[in-house]
């Protein structure tokens, strides 16, 4: 049940007319990126990954709802855009089995995961029918997007622009809730990635 949840609800703002953004955008131009060099010979793919293994990245699960079913999938591509008006992002592969229900969705939800969520994100990385199979694992909000029982914090996002770049798609949203089971001291540390493998943090001080 929503209830369950204890979501703290903000008053859901008027949707910005940002535009939504479906064709591909000159990288030099649409979003400020400089014009790629003629020659990358230099960079493998392998050599690339095995360099972005090394920066650690907070473990995320993007769930939707579709035509088809509940969608979701695990994500560590994160980041908090912008404080006014309230924007996140991240971003999903072209050739990901969630791409055509990201391309046609008007929300998603974005769960934080916690140390204890390890099972979570190694599910929802697995083949798309096993993500979703388990119905004690998740409910669903009045507005129709899934939630995974037991995340620290999760805000659920308006779709506002989707902007193809690379060989990933570029999804920016606009916050309108956040549930927040926190404190001070929360009971579970953040779940995070780094060399192919799940971590916890550690405090320095």
């Amino acid at each position: 049940m929503v209830d369950s949840l204890t979501a703290v609800v903000r008053d859901e703002p008027r949707r910005r007319s940002f535009g939504r953004v479906t064709d591909a955008p000159l990288p030099d131009t649409a979003v400020g990126i400089p014009p790629i060099p003629d020659d990358l010979s230099g960079i493998t793919a392998e050599q690339y990954r095995a360099s972005m293994r090394h920066y650690p990245a907070g473990v995320t699960i993007v769930t939707l709802d579709s035509p088809d079913g509940p969608v979701g999938f695990t994500a560590t591509s994160f980041a908090s855009l912008s404080l006014e008006p309230p924007l996140v992002s991240f971003n999903i592969a072209h050739n990901s089995s969630s791409i055509e229900a990201i391309r046609t969705a008007d929300s998603v939800v974005i769960h934080f995961l916690g140390e204890h969520q390890q099972h979570l994100a190694q599910r929802f990385a697995r083949s798309a029918e096993q993500r979703f199979a388990d119905r004690s694992l998740w409910t669903t909000l009045e507005s129709g997007e899934p939630v995974l029982h037991g995340t620290p914090i999760w805000v659920r996002a308006v779709v506002q622009r989707l902007i193809p770049i690379g060989d990933h798609t570029f999804v920016v949203g606009l916050v309108t809730r956040v549930h927040d089971s926190t404190d001070e001291k929360p009971a579970a540390a953040p779940l995070l990635y780094y060399q192919g493998r799940y971590h916890r943090p550690t405090s320095l001080g």
